[in-house]
């Protein structure tokens, strides 16, 4: 939806031209032009609250003032390496109030391996207001696995955007990594230990890029048969997509000590595709020099220095970076590291420290971004 000039508010509503292409932009509209909003109880309750807090932010003539957005685990990792044994709905539920509420977020990407978890934390996070990043995240599949998993969430993503939020469908997560065939090792822990060892298995990367792009290629017209929202990916810098079958390049950006020097620069070449760019990850741990490590910090070295001051400077740096790039979306990875609860949390990307597998208490990030987020939108 294109608005002329300056921040719209109501009265300029007849400035509105093209035509809405998103929920949130019709309701928008409606509410605007004096037409009333359809539906009744929690729905017609979401969205009256995108309707105004679209009113409330407005319009750039650049477009969307970027989005806020943050990570939710809902479990994945095979064996005993699941990331979130216990989950309910009610502590769901509790969650994404805290996340829409209190850290003034707008969208979240849920991900995870059980479709119905999936689901239910999506519904939930609609429920909320928040504009939903459907996540399914498939480890060690092969192929032809991951397409029927994605079928079965394709349907579960549907459903929740029928039902008056904003669906965005991201196709897995650094599947060059996580999936199976792409590079060398069968599990998942043996290719990230090839990567870690050397640059030998970028030959193989070099190798299968194009089978990996026909298999993206074929999740995306698997999804779009089913979803009829926009799809993305969530892709690692390391690998070469082929944007043209989705409808946002999504990236997850770590700046690192390595690529400090460039990391703008790179960000600036993702919209050489001609799409909105969307930042699917970032972010970094609570000790001493985490941040130089970017996605691979959960590695704590022996005597690392607790300093929840590092998540706090490079929360702020890279939502700098990624406003002034005019990036569509940004996610913080993550709400919570479920897995890594009391001292085991300096390997946690979360904003919140947990204390057991449902308690937790918020760190120094969690109140920076509470507070930058309440800033824009008291500002916009």
């Amino acid at each position: 939806m294109l608005f002329v000039g300056e921040p719209v508010a109501p009265p300029m509503a007849a400035q509105i031209i093209a035509v809405p292409t998103t929920h949130q932009e019709r309701v928008f509209s409606r509410l605007a032009l004096g037409i009333p909003l359809r539906g009744g109880g929690s729905v017609a309750r979401r969205r009256r609250r995108c309707a105004l807090d679209l009113l409330k932010h407005g319009f750039t003539k650049k477009g969307n003032v970027m989005k806020k957005g943050i990570n939710y685990d809902t479990g994945f990792l095979p064996g005993d390496q699941f990331s979130r044994k216990v989950f309910d709905a009610e502590t769901v539920r509790r969650e994404m109030r805290v996340i829409a509420d209190d850290l003034h977020c707008q969208a979240i990407r849920v991900s995870g391996d059980d479709p119905a978890r999936l689901s239910v934390a999506a519904q939930e996070a609609a429920e909320a207001g928040l504009e939903v990043w459907f996540a399914p995240f498939p480890v060690d599949l092969p192929d032809q696995d991951t397409l029927a998993f994605f079928t079965d969430c394709a349907e579960r993503a549907e459903a929740v955007r029928r039902g008056g939020a904003e669906v965005v469908f991201v196709t897995g997560c650094e599947y060059t990594t996580f999936g199976h065939g792409y590079l060398p090792g069968d599990t998942y822990t043996e290719r990230m230990d090839a990567m870690m060892a050397g640059l030998t298995w970028l030959d193989s990367l070099n190798t299968t890029k194009g089978r990996f792009n026909a298999f993206l290629a074929e999740s995306a017209e698997t999804v779009r048969s089913l979803f009829n929202g926009r799809i993305t990916y969530a892709s690692g810098s390391w690998e070469f997509v082929d944007w043209a079958p989705f409808d946002l390049v999504g990236v997850d950006a770590y700046r690192t000590a390595y690529n400090a020097d460039t990391f703008v620069e790179e960000m600036r070449g993702h919209f050489k595709h001609g799409k909105p760019v969307v930042v699917t990850e970032f972010g970094t741990c609570a000790w001493r020099g985490a941040a130089e490590q970017g996605g691979a910090a959960m590695l704590v070295p022996e005597g690392a220095v607790p300093d929840e001051g590092e998540q706090v400077r490079y929360f702020e740096e890279m939502m700098d970076i990624f406003e002034k790039e005019n990036v569509d979306a940004a996610f913080w990875f993550s709400f919570a590291g479920y897995a890594l609860q009391g001292a085991a949390d300096i390997g946690s990307y979360g904003v919140v420290r947990m204390l057991d597998a449902t308690r937790w208490e918020p760190k120094a990030v969690f109140h920076a971004m509470a507070t930058r987020h309440a800033r824009g939108r008291a500002e916009a």
